[in-house]
């Protein structure tokens, strides 16, 4: 990052992806640099730049707090799955997750490992 603010100042932390992003938008919407250059200046590409752009846009200053990378959530787990766990299971029986598994591999063509069903299954109530 080339920006002087963030040199061996005690407010501007070059550490803190927050405040970096932030100036970064300042600078284009206050002081007027093009993308390019601010992008430049910070050490990041055009399009990090319009994400962060789309983010605060969309929730301010707490749009620009990064985030994990991956999926948020189960995402082969819906409720069409989690009935047909639900109606394989033997009322007063322990879940037996990897028989589950295999059935659902069979029959529905999915791939999910006994752990997750188990989690699944005790979020849904059982």
């Amino acid at each position: 990052m080339r920006d002087p603010k963030f040199r061996g100042s005690e407010f501007f932390d070059p550490h803190d992806a927050v405040q970096v992003k932030y100036e970064m938008l300042r600078r284009v919407s206050i002081d007027k640099l093009s993308v390019t250059e601010a992008s430049d200046e910070y050490g990041v590409s055009r399009p990090t730049y319009y994400q962060a752009k789309v983010n605060f846009n969309m929730a301010g200053i707490a749009g620009l707090v990064p985030t994990k990378p991956g999926p948020r959530g189960p995402h082969k787990i819906d409720d069409k799955v989690v009935a047909f766990l639900q109606a394989h299971l033997a009322p007063g029986e322990p879940v037996r997750a990897r028989e589950l598994a295999k059935l659902l591999r069979q029959e529905l063509d999915i791939e999910l490992h006994p752990r997750s069903i188990e989690r699944v299954l005790k979020k849904s109530g059982r």
